[in-house]
């Protein structure tokens, strides 16, 4: 496993591990404290996304990404097959999961429109792009 992938993964582990540990009360500074670690969580992600580059449309996926109270993601991550696709989507799903749980914990609403999924992705200058 490369540096950043590792240092991605412990700091996942520690996030989730923080946001597991943190008591049901109910008080603002849980909610500020859990969107910290939701906040950190994807910044991670996307880093994690942007530091992958193609050569070919060949490699290049996208997954969805977020969850919307209403259900559904809030976007799709479009990536390159360059990085450790499987760490990306175990982050990915431990990110939706623990939004989700957040959404319902906090009673958040959105505007539940449904996020057009992406018709292709394709490779242009080395980075995967998103066509709708």
């Amino acid at each position: 496993m490369k540096p950043l992938q590792k240092h991605l993964w412990m700091s996942t582990f520690l996030c989730l591990f923080f946001l597991a540990c943190l008591p049901d009360d109910g008080e603002s500074s849980d909610y500020d404290q859990e969107l910290e670690t939701l906040t950190i969580l994807k910044a991670q992600i996307e880093s994690l996304a942007a530091n992958s580059a193609c050569n070919d449309s060949s490699d290049c996926r996208y997954i969805a990404f977020g969850s919307k109270p209403c259900g559904g993601p809030w976007s799709y991550l479009v990536y390159s097959t360059s990085i450790d696709t499987t760490d990306l989507e175990n982050m990915v799903g431990q990110y939706n999961q623990l939004e989700a749980l957040f959404n319902a914990k906090w009673g958040i609403a959105s505007d539940c429109a449904v996020v057009t999924e992406p018709v292709d992705v394709i490779c242009e200058n080395n980075i995967c792009v998103a066509v709708y």
